[in-house]
């Protein structure tokens, strides 16, 4: 696997400091999981998941070209597979 391949994480921080986002970049796209666009788009989780739903409801994206599940350590330390999504 070449370096551009195995992708970068970039993080992104607020000018008040308050919000930070660590943002997976891979193959020059950007995706975050819902709780990174909750922070990003500073709405409430029920908003952008519903959002997101209509988006496929309405076949604006297809789900299986734009979702992704990658395994991320959680705070506990175990290991959860977690939907992202790519923001291009």
């Amino acid at each position: 696997m070449n370096e551009e391949s195995k992708g970068k994480i970039i993080i992104y921080r607020a000018d008040d400091d308050k919000t930070t986002i660590e943002v997976s970049l891979k193959e020059d796209t950007v995706w975050l999981s819902l709780n990174q666009m909750v922070a990003l788009f500073d709405r409430d989780k029920s908003v952008i998941s519903r959002h997101i739903k209509t988006v496929f409801r309405e076949g604006e994206l297809d789900k299986r070209s734009v979702v992704a599940k990658f395994a991320t350590t959680a705070s506990d330390g175990k290991t959860y597979q977690v939907e992202y999504y790519n923001l291009d």
